[in-house]
């Protein structure tokens, strides 16, 4: 298991857990640099029993991380597939799953967006870096199988949230960010400048601008006069997105690596997500009322939305048996839930 520890690779290991696999091969990254191919081949011969392989690791981020650091994305992943599908093959494992992302699709691509639309158009330049690592690691997976007869297969997960996600201000994702902002700003209505130095020293620094938008003083010792605080998203708000639970993005993968090397004769990859999306402002909405925030939501049109819409068509998992179960405010509870307890709220 590559990515162990991340939230979706932790969401594995526990369905895995569920079904009774407890012998897992895995090593944190202070263990194992994965981007280091003589490290990445030491260890799979050191574990020499791997039936099969789980690619769960990568460098992720939202559009500010990807626009900021696009070199970092696209070196760091594709080190981290060529030497992970390059060794499971070396070895002789025939079993490998890669986990890849809805952003491999173009920016204007028809929705909802099928899997042969891969490569059909120009992808969203804010992630085009990671976009581009990813459709490297779904070919590698394509070409290892037509000439090694190997079994490795890919799952394009949508947007994913839940327990162990990334609630860094810098690089985090929609729902994290908006969690942990819309949580920032209840502290703040309420005068907890002790719940707010908690969450700084578990999450990581606040940004200047959300402590503005929060009423803080710079060092966040106190609350200006007058201050309301309020949440600031980037973008419009109309872009519409897709959210999946990650323990149903966990069953996915189980579901998918049991199925037949038969069925990715034609397309190596499988769409993972719930076939429905809704706006970022509507989600902001949800969020706001699971966190209980009764202040004021503004966009900032001046930072950029994305691309307009992202919604898989999923028509192909489904049809194989795997639908999700979690819906989106059921997940976001149990999210903001797990981000209460690993703040000490």
């Amino acid at each position: 298991m590559a990515g162990h520890r991340g939230m979706v690779g932790s969401a594995i290991v526990r369905a895995l857990a569920r079904r009774g696999f407890s012998s897992i091969a895995a090593a944190t990254h202070s263990e194992l640099d994965l981007t280091h191919q003589a490290a990445v081949r030491k260890f799979f011969h050191d574990q020499a029993d791997i039936e099969h392989v789980v690619l769960a690791a990568a460098k992720v981020g939202g559009i500010y991380a990807n626009s900021r650091y696009p070199a970092d994305f696209i070196y760091i992943n594709t080190m981290i597939e060529a030497n992970v599908i390059n060794e499971a093959w070396r070895m002789g494992i025939k079993n490998l799953l890669f986990l890849g992302s809805s952003c491999i699709y173009p920016k204007f691509a028809p929705q909802p967006m099928k899997e042969e639309y891969l490569l059909s158009g120009g992808l969203e330049p804010t992630n085009e870096a990671y976009a581009i690592a990813k459709i490297s690691g779904i070919k590698m997976c394509e070409a290892y199988n037509r000439q090694h007869g190997t079994s490795f297969r890919s799952v394009m997960p949508t947007n994913l949230y839940g327990p162990g996600d990334n609630y860094h201000l810098e690089n985090s994702h929609v729902i994290p960010a908006m969690i942990r902002k819309y949580h920032l700003a209840k502290l703040a209505s309420q005068g907890d400048l002790d719940g707010i130095r908690r969450d700084e020293e578990t999450w990581g620094p606040i940004p200047s601008d959300i402590k503005q938008a929060l009423g803080l003083s710079p060092g966040a010792s106190r609350l200006l006069p007058g201050a309301e605080p309020k949440v600031v998203l980037w973008g419009t708000g109309q872009v519409r997105r897709e959210f999946l639970h990650v323990d149903d993005m966990a069953e996915a993968c189980i579901f998918v690596m049991g199925l037949g090397q038969e069925l990715f004769s034609e397309v190596s990859f499988l769409n993972v997500g719930t076939g429905t999306d809704i706006t970022i402002r509507e989600v902001a909405e949800m969020v706001r009322n699971v966190v209980g925030f009764e202040g004021e939501t503004v966009f900032d049109e001046s930072r950029p939305d994305g691309t307009p819409r992202k919604l898989l068509d999923t028509s192909r998992i489904n049809a194989l048996g795997w639908k999700p179960r979690i819906d989106l405010e059921e997940g976001l509870r149990d999210a903001y839930e797990w981000y209460l307890e690993h703040t000490g709220q």
